[in-house]
C-alpha cells in the first residue's frame, strides 16, 4: 500500500520502473513504486527496498543520493564498506563506522561531524576510549562516560556538563567521590552522595540531605535528626528505624 509523499527519485523526477535495472524485481513483488525502491526520495521505501533485496545492497554504495546508499550500507557486504569511511555524508559513514570491525573506527576520531564521532564512541574498543574523553560534543562525552572502564573516569570529573558528571558520580571508584563535595550542581553531589553518603551529611541542598537521609548508615542518620527541614528529619528518623529492623 503506497504511503508518505508522492514517489519521485532524489531529484524530484517522476521514477520510470519501465528503464529500471530492477525491473525483474518489481515483477516478482519485491519492488514497487510508493512503497519499496531504490531508487525514491523517500527515505523508508528505500529502506524497504533493501531490507527486500539486500543481494542488491553492494551495487548501489556508489548511488549519487546518500540516502540510498546510507541504506544500502546498512544491508551490504561489510567487505564493501570501508572506502564509505571517506564519504561525502555523514550518516553513510556513521553507518559504515557502526557497521565495520571495531578496529577501522579509530580512524575517525577526529571527523568533523557528531553523527559519525557518536558512531565511534559506540564502536572504539573500551582501551581506546581515553581519547574522547575531551570530545567537543557533550553527547559524544556522556556515551564516553557510560562505556568507558571505571579506572577512565577519574579524567572526566571536572567536565562541563553536569550530567556527564552525575553518569561519572554513579560509576566511578568510590574512592574518588570526595571529587564531588565541592561540584557546583547538587544533582551530581547527591549522585555521589547515593554512593557514600557520610561525604553529605552537611551537604546545603535539601535533596542532597534527602539521598543521605535514605540511605546513610544509622550515624549519617542521626546527624539529620535535627535538620532544619522537616521531610529530612522524618526520612531520617525512618531510616533509623529500618536499620534497628535490619530492613
Amino acid at each position: 500500500m503506497p504511503e508518505g509523499p508522492a514517489p519521485v527519485d532524489w531529484q524530484g523526477n517522476a521514477l520510470d520502473c519501465a528503464a529500471c535495472r530492477y525491473r525483474d524485481l518489481m515483477d516478482r513483488g519485491q519492488c514497487g513504486q510508493g512503497w519499496a525502491c531504490a531508487h525514491d526520495r523517500y527515505a523508508k521505501r528505500i529502506e524497504r527496498f533493501f531490507l527486500l533485496n539486500p543481494d542488491r545492497a553492494d551495487e548501489c554504495l556508489s548511488h549519487p543520493y546518500f540516502e540510498t546508499r546510507m541504506n544500502a550500507a546498512r544491508v551490504a557486504s561489510v567487505f564493501r564498506l570501508n572506502r564509505l569511511l571517506t564519504d561525502g555524508d555523514a550518516g553513510v559513514r556513521a553507518m559504515a563506522v557502526l557497521r565495520l570491525p571495531r578496529q577501522h573506527a579509530e580512524r575517525k576520531i577526529k571527523d568533523p561531524d557528531r553523527r559519525v564521532r557518536i558512531a565511534v564512541a559506540h564502536r572504539l574498543p573500551l582501551e581506546r576510549l581515553l581519547s574522547m574523553c575531551s570530545d567537543e560534543d557533550s553527547y559524544v562525552r556522556s556515551i564516553v562516560a557510560r562505556r568507558a572502564e571505571a579506572g577512565m573516569l577519574p579524567v572526566m570529573i571536572p567536565d562541563a556538563d553536569p550530567e556527564i558528571r552525575r553518569i561519572v558520580a554513579r560509576r566511578i571508584g568510590e574512592r574518588w567521590l570526595d571529587r564531588f563535595r565541592n561540584d557546583p550542581d547538587p544533582l551530581v553531589r547527591r549522585e555521589a552522595a547515593l554512593r557514600r553518603p557520610s561525604l553529605f551529611v552537611g551537604d546545603e541542598d535539601l535533596r542532597v540531605r534527602h539521598a543521605v537521609a535514605e540511605e546513610g548508615s544509622a550515624e549519617d542518620a542521626q546527624a539529620l535528626l535535627n535538620d532544619p527541614e522537616d521531610i529530612i528529619r522524618e526520612t531520617a528518623a525512618m531510616r533509623l528505624q529500618q536499620l534497628k529492623e535490619g530492613v
